[in-house]
């Protein structure tokens, strides 16, 4: 087996939980959600996989430019949690592809009782191998991905293939910060040979060589503590909620959490979005 089918298998082993819509749906129904009819806020505690949830996305979106005539590839798209926030805010069609089956099984259902599949469709697939024609899309997209990748110049050089001339790229990620190692389980990888982070330089160049022009580099560490401390906080007065990432994570999403703070606090890891042009 090469390395990467390794890495492939150890990821989707890290991400997968036994009926994943199942449990899913039995949270909404704790939370007090009606299933049969959802909205995408409704599904943002357990679907919005990325620090600062939708309030990200939101964020990124509107420094890209999305709009209805966007045609938006959504790179490790998770439960799709991103593309039916893209595509029910700006109206914008979403393709999603995601390493993991069961996350994309799960994507598609709560798509269907989101009433979004008009706009929204996921495939199972390598984002180092995306199974799509050249210049096929306006924008690319990927939040909090990347640090399962470790093959990041066929990555972004991909991402750069798909793309239609002058279509954007967009990225909301971990990256490594200066303060030394990560301090493991983390919500992305129990052991560090499922995490790569790099350094800002080292993405920036990595871009570059790809093809892209940074049109923007904004630096949100700071937000992502102050976010987290929040969480953590309501978390140490109320415990855990009905919906939140420990549903996906199971019991190890106290200590993965935990982890993150000080990760964060201490200067491990940085948080960036960024916007390239093709």
């Amino acid at each position: 087996m090469s390395t990467q089918s390794s890495v492939n298998e150890a990821i989707q082993t890290h991400y997968t939980r036994a009926d994943l819509g199942e449990v899913i749906l039995a949270a909404l129904e704790n939370a007090g959600k009606d299933v049969n009819r959802l909205t995408p806020e409704d599904l943002a505690p357990i679907d919005q996989f990325h620090i600062r949830g939708r309030t990200a996305t939101l964020e990124l979106a509107r420094v890209v430019g999305l709009d209805s005539a966007k045609y938006v590839l959504d790179v490790g798209s998770g439960l799709g949690g991103t593309s039916r926030c893209l595509a029910k805010e700006f109206g914008c069609r979403v393709t999603g592809i995601d390493l993991t089956e069961e996350y994309c099984r799960a994507a598609a259902m709560l798509t269907s009782k989101t009433g979004l599949a008009h706009l929204v469709d996921c495939r199972q697939g390598d984002a180092t191998h995306l199974p799509f024609a050249d210049q096929t899309f306006d924008v690319v997209w990927t939040e909090h991905v990347a640090m399962n990748i470790p093959d990041k110049s066929r990555l972004y050089r991909e991402m750069h293939r798909v793309l239609k001339p002058g279509g954007m790229l967009a990225i909301y990620d971990v990256l490594a910060g200066p303060a030394g190692p990560v301090m493991f389980p983390v919500p992305w990888a129990h052991t560090p040979h499922t995490s790569f982070l790099v350094q800002p330089i080292e993405l920036r160049q990595l871009l570059e060589e790809a093809g892209f022009s940074i049109t923007d580099w904004t630096d949100t560490t700071e937000a992502a503590r102050v976010w987290f401390v929040s969480v953590a906080e309501r978390i140490r007065k109320n415990g855990f909620p009905s919906l939140g990432f420990h549903v996906l994570l199971g019991a190890d999403f106290k200590e993965m959490a935990q982890n993150q703070g000080r990760n964060l606090q201490e200067g491990r890891i940085l948080l960036a979005q960024i916007v390239a042009k093709k």
